[in-house]
């Protein structure tokens, strides 16, 4: 009898000492876990390209990061999702992926991937499972600036030159406007009836900054996809372009989300 008290009391104490063991390691496993966090992945929008990470790359390269920018061709969402899921494949550890307008929507899908414990969304779109880009846009009321222009013959959509300075990157100079203008790529306008087929939010962390003088995101449509997506949200006084035009604050959000 004693010794069957004995055999309980004892298992009762290793399921404590246990139980206590894992609460010490698990919160260590988890900051070492954050601390490997090294990779961060770039993805532009519509009407943009590559180059326009440029700041941002070069400030989160000075802090150590391995950073990679995808040059998604804007041709169909599921292309352009490949496109991301290629570069995440060849990265060894973790990824932290983020998108820009477009991009958004892009890193949504492409978030499943084992490897993506993040998403960071700027001045982007958050579409949930089912929902296309066209729902979002439309949601609310149209922003007035906006130089968005009617899908072409061959069924792309361009920004047009009249608006793109004032509706697209106010706060740059005309020159880097002009050459943003000449180097854009066109969306594909099937893209705008695309879904999502699993939201990546709704189990990973993700963070959000709202350029707070946007002409091409509705700020309230900014702050309403934030919300429902739980994500951390800064607010910086910028144009739709806040990637570029402050390039040291949005890298600054990445990085802290890469901690």
């Amino acid at each position: 009898m004693k010794n069957a008290l004995h055999l309980k009391a004892t298992k009762r104490w290793m399921a404590r000492a246990m139980t206590l063991a894992l609460l010490v390691i698990m919160p260590a496993n988890n900051l070492f876990a954050q601390k490997q966090v090294k990779n961060i992945v770039l993805v532009h929008g519509a009407f943009a390209d590559g180059s326009g990470w440029e700041g941002v790359y070069n400030l989160l390269k000075k802090k150590g990061f391995n950073v990679s920018v995808v040059a998604n061709p804007n041709t169909s969402f599921a292309e352009d999702v490949a496109a991301a899921k290629r570069t995440i494949d060849r990265l060894e550890g973790p990824v932290l992926l983020v998108g820009h307008s477009y991009g958004g929507a892009i890193i949504t899908e492409a978030g499943n991937s084992d490897k993506v414990v993040g998403l960071v969304y700027i001045a982007a779109f958050v579409p949930d499972a089912g929902e296309t880009m066209l729902q979002l846009v439309q949601s609310g009321p149209p922003t007035p600036n906006s130089g968005i222009e009617p899908p072409s013959a061959d069924g792309f959509v361009w920004y047009g030159k009249a608006k793109f300075h004032s509706g697209f990157c106010a706060d740059l100079s005309k020159e880097k406007a002009d050459f943003m203008y000449d180097s854009q790529v066109p969306i594909a306008a099937s893209i705008f009836g695309a879904t999502v087929t699993k939201a990546a939010w709704k189990t990973k962390p993700s963070w959000y900054i709202i350029a707070t003088e946007d002409q091409t995101v509705p700020i309230e449509g900014a702050r309403f996809m934030a919300k429902r997506a739980n994500s951390k949200v800064t607010e910086i006084k910028a144009s739709h372009a806040v990637y570029v035009s402050k390039a040291k604050e949005v890298a600054d959000v990445i990085a802290q989300a890469a901690k």
